[in-house]
């Protein structure tokens, strides 16, 4: 299929700002899009294709909201959602179901300041903070005894124990040391909503395509964080137990699709974590399916922040293993066509 034109409502100058999306109207813009340009049912496609948005989230993309995820151009998580935005104008009549994940909090989780205190009863800085296994056992810093009773209804040794087991846990697994970050993807909040270009561009492709959109929850639990959309970083406690589980069903969702498209914030974190997730799956499934997989990688950028971290480097790192693994790196400006020709 030849791609489509933008639409005309699609300002792009607007893409790092949130408003209102005006659903009625949109909806009637796309119905009257869906006749003049003969697009289909997504119920009618031979070939199943699934847009797996990750994290598309003021909080995220909007700059001056608390973890605008700037890339190295410093505009990265904007100029991200502009393409994506067109990406999924262009390509309305390929696409079958978007699926955008949602990170999801509350103010007391243990990747948030108010978790931690040292022995002058100080919260740790966000993002400067990476709080390790040494950290813990060392008593620099220590679950604040005051959130006890709101988590652990007030059992502290249960809920320090806790922390020692999550820092090693990470540190077996060889995953990045628990990071503190600002209080971000609040629920309830604006930075937890999606941007609004991109929320217009999935109800407009809800519309015209008539395919709901599938809305995926992660990182609500407060033991745990969660970058991928796929599963938590630790699963069970200190004495087996569960704590959090994988997202089966959006892990067989994916399997079920044609072709998955992966594009989000940030590269280096929750996207770089779930293609990781979803890749360990089809190694234990069957690896061949890696080659269904196309990574939008101009719809995604690390996390920078100038003189404090640099992601960069893990990130094009990570890309380069799911590429070697069979997965496909793709620009957003190519027919969808084009790629699954190949």
């Amino acid at each position: 299929m030849m791609q489509l034109p933008i639409p005309a409502h699609y300002d792009r100058t607007k893409v790092g700002t949130f408003w209102r999306v005006p659903y009625q109207q949109r909806a009637i813009d796309a119905e009257q899009w869906a006749k003049q340009h003969q697009i289909q049912p997504a119920s009618s496609d031979d070939r199943r294709v699934c847009l797996l948005a990750i994290d598309v989230q003021n909080t995220f993309c909007i700059p001056d909201f608390e973890l605008f995820v700037a890339g190295q151009s410093g505009k990265g998580a904007v100029e991200d959602s502009d393409r994506l935005c067109q990406f999924i104008y262009r390509n309305l009549g390929v696409i079958t179901e978007i699926a955008p994940t949602m990170d999801t909090h509350t103010a007391m989780q243990i990747f948030h300041p108010i978790f931690w205190i040292n022995e002058a009863g100080e919260h740790p800085t966000p993002t400067a903070t990476m709080i390790t296994l040494d950290d813990v056992e060392n008593g620099v810093w220590k679950v604040n005894p005051a959130i006890t009773y709101s988590l652990k209804r007030g059992n502290y040794e249960a809920l320090q124990d806790h922390a020692l087991h999550y820092t090693k846990q990470l540190t077996q697994d060889g995953k990045y040391p628990l990071t503190v970050w600002p209080y971000h993807s609040v629920l309830g909040g604006i930075g937890h909503a999606l941007v609004s270009a991109f929320e217009e561009a999935a109800f407009f492709h809800c519309i015209a395509r008539s395919s709901q959109t599938n809305f995926e929850i992660k990182g609500n639990n407060p033991l745990t964080e969660n970058y991928s959309a796929l599963s938590p970083e630790v699963l069970s406690s200190i004495d087996g137990q569960l704590i959090a589980e994988k997202n089966s069903h959006l892990i067989q969702s994916l399997f079920d699709f044609d072709a998955v498209i992966i594009a989000g914030q940030a590269k280096s974190h929750c996207v770089a974590w779930t293609i990781d997730d979803l890749l360990t799956e089809i190694k234990a499934k069957d690896p061949s399916l890696a080659q269904k997989v196309y990574l939008l990688e101009d719809c995604t950028s690390p996390v920078v922040v100038p003189g404090v971290i640099d992601f960069s480097e893990q990130a094009d790192a990570a890309f380069e293993r799911f590429a070697a693994a069979g997965m496909h790196l793709v620009k957003s400006t190519a027919p969808i066509g084009d790629w699954l020709k190949g």
